[in-house]
């Protein structure tokens, strides 16, 4: 059997990512007649039409998608196979691309950064920080290796492992705090009195499930994009927010006039490390989340 060139599958995977031949060549760093050379050979190779073409537009077919998906997972596992023979199998050794949710990212990243300097010091970490569902996005495609998410959440063809507990608290300012029923009673809040972040930050329905905030007349119609500034807003006696307690312990309070109340019945987040199905690198992420854990509120693994 002649086997399929893998850069050429990684032609097609970036020409689907991209959807445009200009920009696709250039992120491969080739012209743009090599790319659509290598996508015909493809289709000549399999016998079968991956693209339908008109004039300057493109369409994949049902097969190229099927081909673009498989394509993914065949280059992931390359990828993985290369690094691990580079490293002479030594899996504390190596490149390792890991995404972090904004909502956790900001206070973690330098404690994990530090744990990592004294207990893998041989793996090159690349950080990013951005939405659970452009780091589910850039994992499917491989353009990530680890995760670290608030859970629960749904991610098809991934693992899972919670390392922690995250406890939400109430946050309030101190001319209002005095006023607050104990223990503190959602429903008898302002109207349009609460603060959360925006629908993308999958904290705000983590929040909303916790700490049981079914009361939507109680939601603010102003959504934020970040903690600090739901901090802003509820230090400018607008309202009230929920925070979790990893920002709380790096001080996201200071120099304001904000208290912080245990949240109903303890809720809480869950925060895990989420990876692909069929990993070759299952003993290195076991020793992050090792590494992890005890940087968390309530780590679960010792």
């Amino acid at each position: 059997m002649k086997w399929p060139n893998l850069k050429h599958l990684h032609y097609l995977v970036t020409l689907h990512q991209e959807q445009h031949f200009h920009r696709a060549a250039q992120r491969c760093n080739v012209s743009q007649s090599t790319l659509s050379t290598a996508i015909q050979n493809l289709e000549e190779h399999f016998g079968s039409q991956l693209l339908e073409r008109e004039h300057k537009t493109f369409v994949f077919t049902s097969l190229g998608l099927d081909v673009v998906e498989r394509s993914k997972a065949l280059l992931q596992d390359a990828a993985e196979l290369v690094e691990y023979a580079q490293n002479a199998g030594q899996w504390q050794r190596g490149k390792l691309r890991m995404g972090v949710i904004p909502t956790i990212a900001p206070f973690l990243f330098e404690g994990m950064i530090g744990a990592f300097n004294t207990f893998l010091p041989e793996i090159q970490l690349e950080l990013q920080e951005d939405t659970t569902e452009n780091l589910l996005q850039q994992l499917h495609d491989g353009r990530m290796d680890l995760l670290i998410l608030a859970l629960p959440m749904q991610t098809p063809g991934c693992k899972q492992m919670v390392v922690g507990h995250d406890p939400f608290h109430l946050i309030a300012h101190n001319d209002t705090a005095a006023s607050l029923p104990e223990p503190v009673d959602i429903s008898q809040l302002p109207k349009k009195s609460i603060f959360l972040l925006q629908q993308e930050h999958c904290m705000t329905d983590h929040a909303v499930s916790a700490c049981n905030i079914k009361h939507s007349e109680q939601v603010s119609s102003v959504a934020a994009s970040s903690l600090y500034t739901l901090v802003q807003l509820a230090n400018s006696k607008l309202g009230y927010t929920f925070l979790p307690e990893l920002a709380l312990n790096q001080n996201i309070l200071e120099h304001t006039e904000l208290r912080a109340f245990a949240a109903e019945d303890k809720a809480f987040r869950e925060i895990g490390l989420v990876w692909r199905s069929g990993t070759t690198r299952m003993q290195l992420f076991r020793r992050i989340a090792e590494i992890v854990s005890p940087l968390l509120p309530i780590p679960t693994l010792k």
